[in-house]
């Protein structure tokens, strides 16, 4: 928790003062050595700014990235010395909120920016009396400058029903919104306790929602038996998939600097994006039509190509058995040695521009521009891919998905206990 706190206080004061001068910073960073971005991140999240890396930069490979990056951040819908704040009507209130911001008092959000690419967390709490009749009442108030000078109030009115039952409050649950939120709580928490500490407190948390689920809404069944919520049946996968993930559980073979990034971006990340972000996509590219599977590697042959798309890389995998045929049409060689896994794209051929329009596809729904790295079955880095393979072990005895369930079915066994 040190090494990502600030060495010292002058880049978050100077974050500070760009807040009150409506001024956002965007950050794009190019070395492959220590920049100490723990200390430089504060200027960019509390003025609502956006971070970009490129380690290892090559102008050819990636210079074509960050243009495409550089055209969003100056592009796209963005507003300017905005304030931010939330009411409620009795019985609710917010407490806490979540994002790229700054908080000078309990009740203002303050942005130099707001762009389409960021999201806020609001936490609500219940601490009075609720009527059925009137429900939970919710305006969201933004004010902000635009590009063109003026200075505007938008507002968004949410009613949201009230019950004093379980069953509805379960069969009504977003769980790509609650594995967001879990994971912004947990990005502002690793800036000041440990790891291993916030691992225990995301998997407290979801026994308690699952635990709860059991006594309240099931009906009575064997102990060992576990039953998730219709609407939450995912959360298991997604939690172990943000538990292993390396702004969480990273080791000391991950750059600080890289582990600092990823948290920030944490931070950022909307519903959609952070959905990906967890649990990238494995695409096969000889099958009859471009259908995900299961992140792990028992989906993996020898004779076949994946794509694996995290939301942040693209990595194109190839397996050592792929036949001749297969690898001149996507690549235009006859062997896997001969593949250019340097060039950060792959060639413009009439055979494989059904697999370029995907890339293309995919780059279109992401955020920010993708890096493509090409990996050759038991190539160096194919460690590296096998990271994001989710469902199956990980580095230093991450469990797989299987004994993940198995270890949260304990967990919540002992609170229903």
């Amino acid at each position: 928790k040190v090494i990502l706190s600030p060495a010292s206080p002058f880049y978050p004061q100077l974050g500070a003062d760009c807040v009150a001068l409506g001024c956002s910073v965007d950050l794009f960073l190019f070395s492959s050595q220590f920049v100490d971005l723990a200390s430089l991140a504060p200027v960019v999240s509390l003025t609502g700014g956006s971070l970009y890396r490129y380690p290892q930069f090559d102008r050819v490979a990636d210079g074509p990235r960050f243009l495409r990056d550089a055209d969003r951040a100056v592009t796209r819908p963005v507003g300017f010395d905005a304030v931010l704040r939330v009411r409620t009507n009795q019985g609710i209130r917010a407490v806490d909120f979540l994002g790229n911001l700054l908080m000078n008092n309990t009740t203002d959000v303050e942005l130099a920016a707001i762009d389409a690419d960021k999201s806020i967390v609001a936490e609500l709490k219940h601490d009075d009396s609720l009527s059925r009749e009137a429900g939970a009442l919710v305006q969201i108030a933004l004010l902000y400058t635009s590009v063109g000078g003026q200075r505007r109030l938008r507002i968004h009115n949410v009613a949201l029903g009230a019950s004093d039952q379980f069953a509805d409050i379960y069969r009504s649950a977003d769980q790509d919104a609650l594995i967001n939120v879990l994971a912004k709580k947990a990005s502002k928490a690793l800036l000041t306790i440990p790891q291993r500490e916030v691992r225990e407190t995301l998997i407290n948390q979801a026994a308690t929602i699952l635990a709860c689920y059991r006594q309240t809404c099931s009906s009575p069944s064997s102990s060992g038996q576990l039953i998730l919520p219709e609407c939450l049946k995912l959360l298991p996968v997604y939690l172990n998939c943000l538990i292993k993930h390396d702004s969480i559980s990273g080791g000391s073979d991950l750059p600080v600097d890289e582990k600092r990034f990823l948290i920030h971006l944490l931070s950022s990340l909307d519903i959609p994006s952070s959905v990906g972000f967890f649990y990238p996509s494995l695409i096969p590219l000889f099958r009859d039509s471009f259908n995900a599977v299961r992140c792990s590697a028992d989906k993996l042959s020898d004779d076949s190509a994946f794509l694996l798309d995290n939301g942040v890389s693209l990595f194109l995998w190839v397996g050592q058995s792929v036949s001749v045929e297969r690898l001149q049409r996507l690549f235009g060689v006859a062997s896997p040695n001969q593949i250019d896994a340097a060039s950060g794209n792959l060639p413009e051929l009439e055979s494989n521009s059904d697999v370029r329009g995907l890339i293309e596809g995919l780059e279109f729904r992401r955020r920010r521009a993708m890096k493509l790295v090409v990996i050759r079955q038991r190539d160096q880095l194919e460690g590296w891919f096998r990271r994001f393979l989710v469902e199956d072990f990980g580095p230093g005895n991450q469990l797989s998905y299987v004994d993940f369930l198995c270890h949260l079915h304990k967990e919540i066994r002992n609170k229903i206990s």
